[in-house]
């Protein structure tokens, strides 16, 4: 629940004429106050303590036992700020969830963990979380997906000279297949830092990294101080394959037994602990792929074109293919993409090619099938299926994956450094101490 400025303090005025009256009853009344201001929004104690019962909920869930509240408090809180950032980025840029597309992730968390979607809307409520505020998390986890889908997935370039190198290294490694699961901490460092905010800290990682050696949780202090936004998980990474990591983490990993701790790692962003949970290895995977020749018509959602115009645009296009109109003329005169002058044809398709939505709804086609309005993070798609083939990896598909490779390696500290930029953008004035 954010409110622009001007709206919270007429409702700040309302809640003190209720003060008044519910004084002379003598009657006690919660005030909810502001705890941060964001650009010219504000975060509400009320809306922080929504968030802390979900982390609380989910470090409850996970085995973990909560940081001291102060520190979980200030936590959330920062945590709360960036993603307030973020959101305010991707109304700007016209980015939403409708509900229906909100609906379907819910049923797949729920179906993710055994349950239907009733069960699992009655365990959240179990463990003090309402599923309204759970439900909007979720809607704006999706949000701040497709922006950074759109302002960093997209713009990472690698060049043939990177993807030269990774090839023959690759081939001098002969270590395909090997997979390790990290965990890390992220102590940030603002974009304009001076010399003495990266002493301090890096004093901080000191003292984190002596309690590591003492003994102390790894994943309960990465709660309580990472910056990364999986911190909440422990700062576990998963499984991934070891070319699948940042550099930095890699590097790392291979010097590490399981359970043991890196030293202190400085990046762009600041200053990482990485600590290797697992390592397992195996032969490379199968050569031979499915790939799916298709074409797409897509329209563009911007600051012009709302949601609800660019769905609407590709449905009457639809319907005008349905009815006998050719795709590729329709692509031609319409389609804002490269693929347009070929009428749409993206040639034939790799799996990890596209973006997730994309994917996802292409390989639901059959040959031959025209598919719904399937929104992305760049608006609205027309896909259709021409074919399909199992291929032998080429020499060009190998550079196309050690490219996806590369794209994969960068993507998580290039995300990390624009957040970093984006919230020191902001207007951000922080109130917590303000009892």
């Amino acid at each position: 629940m954010v409110y622009p400025i001007r709206v919270f303090l007429l409702i700040l005025g309302l809640v003190g004429v209720a003060l008044a009256q519910a004084g002379t009853a003598g009657q006690p009344v919660p005030v909810d106050r502001i705890v941060a201001v964001v650009n010219d929004e504000v975060i509400t104690q009320y809306d922080l303590r929504g968030r802390l019962d979900s982390a609380l909920a989910q470090l409850k869930r996970q085995g973990m036992t909560p940081p001291p509240a102060d520190v979980l408090e200030r936590q959330v809180l920062e945590r709360l700020v960036f993603d307030k950032v973020q959101l305010q980025l991707a109304r700007e840029a016209g980015l939403r969830v409708d509900d229906a597309q909100l609906e379907q992730a819910l049923q797949r968390i729920a179906t993710a963990n055994n349950m239907s979607l009733a069960q699992f809307r009655a365990a959240l409520e179990k463990d003090g979380v309402t599923f309204a505020s759970f439900r909007e998390e979720i809607r704006s986890e999706m949000i701040i997906a497709r922006l950074r889908e759109r302002e960093v997935d997209s713009k990472i370039f690698i060049s043939d000279g990177e993807i030269d190198n990774y090839l023959t290294l690759v081939a001098g490694q002969g270590s395909a297949g090997e997979e390790y699961r990290l965990a890390h901490i992220l102590l940030r460092a603002p974009e304009s830092a001076n010399p003495d905010q990266i002493q301090k800290l890096r004093g901080k990682a000191e003292q984190i990294l002596e309690r590591l050696r003492k003994g102390e949780d790894f994943a309960q202090l990465a709660a309580a101080y990472s910056d990364a936004p999986d911190g909440m998980r422990g700062g576990d990474l998963g499984w991934r394959p070891a070319d699948r990591l940042p550099s930095l983490f890699a590097e790392a990993g291979q010097k590490l037994k399981v359970g043991e701790v890196s030293p202190i790692l400085r990046s762009s962003n600041g200053f990482h602990l990485v600590k290797l949970l697992g390592k397992r290895g195996g032969a490379a995977g199968a050569q031979a792929v499915e790939q799916t020749h298709a074409r797409h018509i897509l329209i563009k959602v911007n600051e012009l074109v709302s949601e609800s115009e660019a769905r609407h645009k590709v449905e009457g296009l639809r319907e005008r293919i349905r009815h006998g109109e050719s795709f590729a003329e329709l692509a031609k005169l319409f389609s804002q993409d490269a693929s347009a002058a070929k009428g749409g044809d993206l040639g034939w398709i790799y799996p990890g090619d596209t973006v997730p939505e994309f994917e996802t709804a292409m390989n639901q086609l059959a040959p031959g099938e025209l598919s719904q309005p399937v929104q992305s993070p760049f608006g609205y798609h027309l896909i259709e299926v021409i074919e399909r083939r199992v291929q032998d990896v080429s020499n060009e598909r190998q550079r196309a994956a050690a490219r996806q490779t590369l794209r994969e390696r960068k993507r998580d500290e290039a995300y990390q450094d624009w957040l970093r930029q984006a919230r020191d953008r902001a207007y951000v004035e922080l109130r917590l101490d303000e009892r």
